[in-house]
């Protein structure tokens, strides 16, 4: 973890991270001191509904989002982000100063402008925010930054609420929270004047101020990339769940667990910390890459200590105000706040790769508009998420079903998302196998192109060599292997679902191989990763057996480089040919056995020829042990 804390210390990155976290810090403040005093002092204020001004704050909130989003991530794509982040700044001093004006005149409707305006503050920050990380960040920090922001972020959040919290419940309280307020605008314009430089990538766009026109066209944008997108849909889907529970807790707090308004800080504290620690092991779990694989584990997560959350809630214990040390003292609390720390460490998980993802894949010179977009659908599911919770609500739903709705919800959710791009699941497949049974080292792994055809060839120790590969490789590899082997009934279903190309000797099924070299070369075609276990078998007795002469064949249709690669470590696992019996697997299967995978300098197709190959894996698998 040490790695992506000394982020911090540099000027590419440490003044933005100062200026997102008081950012955050202030919006968070200001929102949750505001829905603390309208939940313990609703009757000052308003005739409302708590549980009905808590869901109206949270939409207020994030309804800038929906409206502003577009014309934000055209002017992060036309200026310079670090100029757009300054003036933003300047922007939250001049809202903070307004909300005082709404707790002076104890006006609802002034605050609740301001309320709109730091929305509207947070959507012209956001693509400027996840935009200028890819810019200023290596692709080996991207997961590390990543990860640091939404730690950050939800840090902030935590203190915000914190703060806010206990302003809210002390005397002449809105005084002291527009002063807090004000400082903290001051603090983060000064940090945002430490923040480098970020070219435009188009400063020749010209800006469309139609916000459903460009609403579209930027979600247009997102669409163009498959994978993208439905990183976005998760995304958005996370935070209408959070949002959701967030705009929950005070009512939760008061009406069924029995707190006093310090409770509120404590449900949050425990969440956000949850997020905090998960968002930081991301990096440490995915190996500074970004691991898709850890979304289906978050997703997971969601659900399970959702429907936990509702299940372990007590019936209600309306008026009676405990305070913390006596509302500890509850059986259920601490089964409650574990819940909330789950919920959060696996919101983590499943929300930081996904950043990273879009980042990642997005096309660099619609980058922002990408994340514009993303913050549009965001807006879109958190105010959908916020109108469909005071509706059930209202319609007499109790807080604790609802929190079962909602993570049942996710469940529908993830397996739709997974459904339409499997590669999610099959990273989670390949990252449990590695991070479970097996401890894999990689050597040269870097050696494998970043994008372009390319042949790999490996030697073949075990029934899992193709999904030990695919998880030392953060690109889709498209695999040849044996049709018995893809056919073997616990992994077909990955087999599959990675396009693997099953192929079989001429002499038992000729129109099967014919058709593997056809696939093979449609592939490499596309620019894909092909790779191939030329001995043609798993190894009978741990040795490197001879390489069949169908190199030749797929290269002269395609002279694409060639990679050798060599597995070691596999030969005794239970996944291979020593283990003869299903009680020798069982016995030999153990946590955590320590693999290699280590790759070699590219090979020219013109000298790419069987027992050179074979040499050279060989001298990497020498090498290894």
């Amino acid at each position: 973890m040490s790695s992506q804390f000394a982020l911090l210390k540099t000027r590419r990155f440490g003044p933005f991270f100062a200026t997102q976290f008081l950012g955050a810090f202030n919006d968070n403040l200001f929102k949750n001191a505001l829905v603390v005093l309208l939940t313990f002092q609703a009757a000052q204020w308003t005739s409302l509904g708590v549980g009905l001004l808590a869901n109206l704050a949270a939409g207020i909130f994030i309804l800038p989002f929906f409206l502003f989003s577009a014309t934000a991530g055209q002017l992060a794509d036309k200026y310079d982000k670090a100029r757009l982040a300054r003036l933003v700044k300047l922007l939250e001093i001049a809202i903070v100063l307004v909300a005082g004006a709404g707790f002076a005149l104890h006006s609802l409707e002034l605050l609740f402008a301001s309320l709109f305006l730091l929305g509207l503050h947070s959507t012209l920050f956001g693509p400027v925010k996840y935009a200028i990380l890819p810019q200023h960040l290596h692709q080996d920090e991207l997961v590390g930054g990543n990860a640091l922001i939404e730690a950050g972020t939800f840090v902030a959040i935590l203190i915000g609420t914190l703060i806010g919290g206990l302003l809210a419940g002390t005397n002449g309280g809105t005084l002291w929270i527009t002063a807090g307020c004000l400082l903290v605008a001051v603090l983060g314009y000064l940090a945002s004047r430490g923040i480098p430089g970020a070219p435009a990538p188009e400063p020749g766009l010209r800006v469309n101020l139609n916000p459903l026109s460009e609403t579209w066209r930027n979600i247009g944008f997102a669409r163009r990339n498959r994978t993208v997108f439905l990183a976005i849909l998760g995304i958005s889907w996370f935070w209408l769940y959070g949002a959701l529970l967030l705009a929950q807790f005070p009512a939760y707090a008061k009406d069924v667990l029995g707190g006093s308004e310090s409770s509120v800080t404590l449900l949050l504290a425990v969440f956000t910390f949850g997020i905090g620690i998960g968002s930081l092991l991301c990096e440490r779990l995915s190996g500074k890459q970004v691991e898709i694989g850890l979304v289906p584990l978050g997703s997971i997560g969601l659900t399970v200590f959702g429907l936990d959350l509702a299940f372990a809630s007590p019936a209600g214990v309306a008026g009676a105000a405990l305070p913390i040390g006596a509302l500890l003292q509850q059986p259920h609390m601490l089964h409650v706040l574990f819940d909330l720390f789950a919920l959060g460490l696996f919101g983590g998980f499943f929300i930081v790769p996904l950043y990273a993802l879009m980042q990642l894949r997005s096309d660099p010179a619609h980058r922002a508009r990408i994340i514009a977009a993303n913050n549009i659908m965001n807006a879109l599911f958190m105010v959908v998420g916020a109108g469909a919770a005071a509706g059930l609500l209202s319609s007499g739903l109790s807080i604790p079903t609802l929190f079962a709705v909602a993570a049942l919800c996710n469940a529908a959710v993830a397996l739709y998302i997974y459904r339409l791009v499997p590669e999610f699941l099959l990273r989670f497949i390949v990252w449990m196998l590695v991070h479970t049974v097996y401890r894999l080292d990689t050597r040269n792994i870097e050696h494998i192109p970043a994008s372009g055809p390319a042949l790999l060839v490996c030697n073949h120790v075990s029934y899992v060599d193709a999904l030990v590969i695919a998880a030392a490789c953060r690109r889709p590899i498209r695999f040849v292997m044996d049709h018995r082997i893809f056919h073997w009934p616990l992994l077909s279903f990955v087999f599959r679902t990675a396009r693997a190309i099953p192929i079989a000797p001429a002499r038992e099924n000729a129109a099967l191989l014919e058709k593997a070299y056809d696939e093979v070369a449609a592939a490499l075609g596309a620019g894909e990763l092909v790779a191939i276990f030329p001995e043609g078998r798993l190894t009978p007795d741990g040795e490197v057996g001879e390489f069949r002469p169908g190199i030749r064949r797929i290269l002269e249709r395609h002279p694409v480089a060639v990679l050798p690669m060599a597995l070691s470590g596999l030969w005794d696992s239970p996944f291979s040919h020593s283990a003869h019996s299903a009680l020798n697997r069982l016995l030999r299967l153990r946590p955590l056995r320590r693999i290699a995978l280590n790759v070699g300098e590219p090979v020219a197709a013109l000298e790419a020829e069987p027992q050179a190959l074979r040499e050279a894996v060989l001298e990497l698998r020498g090498s290894e042990q």
